[in-house]
């Protein structure tokens, strides 16, 4: 593993890092106020590596939800990489051991760098480059967790609000690929069955009910949503 090609991972990833270390720092203080110390931020951070899991994960700890409940929640949440790992084995089938941690450290960032292939100089293995990337990414992510639950504990203050981080970046997400896309089926499709089990179910228990919606009509409507993506 050269030195040319650590370097251009770490380029690769600096526009992650500013988003990873403040949204996990978020992380890191929304967990201490529920209190779990530092080292749970860091232990949850290196194991779950799930931006939006961790957030909601605060609070089923807090509730004390069920297992069962979590494993629920954490199904609906992240199904969308399932889609990413099994789009990702030709890219990683070379990779030998380094695979099995790509894959667990597949997030959307890293997934949307990986698949942009982008051009690498001459002397950049691709794998080192992939591996790297993701280990960078995940490191952001943990630091980010350790500094906000130590300065929480260190230095106290009001975090009401901060849990509305993760909504804001995807929203600013959602405003970016619909600005870009002509084709706004799966987001209507989203935003209407959301809606629809926010009213029958109510805002403590839509989300798993309007996940599963979600999913059925984007496998009805897949024709149509890829037609149109084809046209654009």
């Amino acid at each position: 593993m050269n030195k040319q090609t650590v370097k251009r991972a770490f380029i690769a990833s600096l526009p992650i890092m500013a988003g990873y270390v403040v949204l996990g720092m978020g992380f890191g203080v929304l967990l201490n106020k529920a209190g779990y110390s530092y080292k749970w931020a860091v232990l949850i951070c290196v194991t779950v590596f799930s931006g939006t899991m961790q957030y909601v994960g605060v609070d089923l700890l807090a509730s004390g939800a069920s297992v069962l409940s979590a494993a629920l929640m954490t199904l609906m949440v992240n199904a969308r990489h399932l889609f990413y790992g099994i789009s990702m084995l030709e890219r990683y089938k070379d990779m030998g051991w380094r695979k099995w941690y790509a894959f667990f450290g597949l997030t959307d960032e890293t997934y949307s760098i990986v698949c942009s292939d982008p051009k690498l100089p001459e002397g950049v293995d691709r794998r080192d480059f992939n591996f790297l990337l993701t280990l960078m990414n995940h490191c952001y992510w943990i630091i980010g967790g350790f500094l906000g639950a130590l300065l929480s504990s260190a230095l106290p203050f009001n975090s009401t609000g901060l849990e509305f981080s993760m909504t804001a970046l995807f929203v600013s997400v959602l405003v970016e690929q619909w600005e870009k896309s002509k084709n706004h089926i799966a987001a209507i499709i989203g935003a209407s069955v959301s809606l629809v089990c926010l009213v029958i179910f109510g805002a403590d228990k839509f989300l798993i009910p309007a996940m599963i919606g979600i999913s059925v009509c984007l496998f009805a409507f897949r024709k149509q949503i890829e037609g149109d993506e084809k046209n654009d």
